[in-house]
């Protein structure tokens, strides 16, 4: 997923702000559901982060274009392991990493559960 760098994900010198490297990466995960044809909520079924462990490896800048990766890294019954990166899209260079595990959550029952196989189908492709 692209992403141009704004103003408002900067601070006053123009460096991204180090929480918004986080939102750049909820958005690439919500866009896996999105470019399948499915809602990252469904029928009260989603995912929140239980883990996440980031590192920052080199400022972006106002006006730089970053392209947000998703892979797959391990699927269990009720949870799956991710790893985001960002990179200067014109580089390539690795600006952000972020290891992170989601849990299955039905919203109803505030329960974890088991991921639903159009999830895990999702998760499949990545």
């Amino acid at each position: 997923m692209q992403i141009r760098v704004f103003y408002e994900d900067t601070d006053c010198g123009g460096i991204v702000y180090h929480a918004n490297y986080l939102k750049f990466c909820e958005r690439a995960r919500s866009e896996v559901f999105f470019n399948a044809g499915i809602p990252p909520l469904q029928n009260g079924i989603g995912f929140v982060v239980k883990d996440m462990q980031i590192e920052f490896l080199y400022p972006a800048k106002l006006g730089d274009l970053l392209e947000v990766q998703t892979q797959c890294i391990a699927f269990k019954n009720a949870s799956v392991q991710l790893l985001q990166t960002i990179c200067l899209q014109n580089t390539q260079k690795e600006i952000f990493k972020a290891r992170l595990t989601l849990v299955c959550m039905d919203s109803n029952t505030q329960k974890i559960t088991k991921i639903p196989a159009w999830a895990e189908k999702i998760f499949h492709t990545l």
